[in-house]
């Protein structure tokens, strides 16, 4: 249900069910995080990028799979819910910078999977962002958390409330995606590209600060952020860049 490839230190994980709009399934989601999972460690690479086979990212849940919701125990939608908030804190707090090539519809669940990736490259026309939860009696609770993390809770109100659908432009717009580009893809690896040229040991620091200090009071931050400084400077990869730039390399 997903393919992976090594391109220039990234790792490309491609959403492979086209004839289905890549929509997430249980093996899927599994799938998922054992590729996370197994390139954490790999020094081999430093960036992942996300992307849907065909012309989809993922339109949320796969239907065949929606249908069983409603016929489960509150046991079985606890289990199965857990593990898709697994999966998003996953490449949320990855180690890593993450980038979703946005190349179609990025629906509900799918429209989740992109907002825990740092980046979302986006066509600013045949890319479709919404979450369309509320129009079928479910709600966007999981999804939410990460939406109120990138977007302001005014925006994030119309999308989650509304269903409505809108285009990568207007995502663009409301601070959602980060890029427009017509070869999403190869834009997405441009950004990682550059990315990798800097050290992953400082990217991996300064998403972790970013990701912590926001919901830390101001002293508490400046002590956290203190002890990264150490760390960093401590570390072979600034001795390595500080006699780079003096030498003027």
């Amino acid at each position: 249900m997903i393919t992976k490839e090594i391109i220039n230190n990234s790792l490309l994980i491609t959403l492979s069910r086209p004839e289905k709009r890549n929509a997430l399934h249980p093996e899927m989601v599994a799938g998922l995080k054992s590729a996370f999972t197994e390139s954490a460690d790999n020094k081999d690479i430093k960036s992942i990028i996300l992307t849907g086979a065909g012309d989809a990212f993922c339109a949320g849940a796969d239907l065949s799979y929606l249908k069983q919701f409603s016929n489960n125990s509150v046991i079985e939608n606890e289990k199965d819910s857990e593990s898709l908030a697994e999966l998003f804190f996953q490449i949320y707090n990855f180690n890593k910078p993450t980038v979703a090539a946005v190349n179609g519809a990025a629906i509900a669940g799918g429209c989740g999977l992109a907002s825990v990736c740092d980046f979302i490259v986006a066509h600013p026309e045949d890319s479709k962002f919404g979450y369309s939860e509320v129009k079928i009696g479910f709600i966007p609770a999981i999804v939410s958390v990460f939406l109120l993390r990138r977007i302001s809770k005014s925006h994030a109100k119309q999308m989650l409330l509304t269903g409505d659908i809108i285009s990568g432009k207007r995502a663009y717009e409301i601070g959602f995606v980060n890029y427009l580009a017509d070869n999403v893809l190869g834009e997405a690896k441009n950004l990682a590209a550059k990315i990798n040229k800097n050290s992953a040991l400082s990217t991996g620091l300064t998403k972790k600060m970013i990701h912590s200090v926001s919901d830390m009071n101001l002293n508490t931050a400046i002590d956290f952020c203190v002890n990264l400084n150490v760390i960093s400077r401590t570390s072979d990869d600034f001795k390595k860049g500080i006699q780079k730039f003096l030498n003027k390399e």
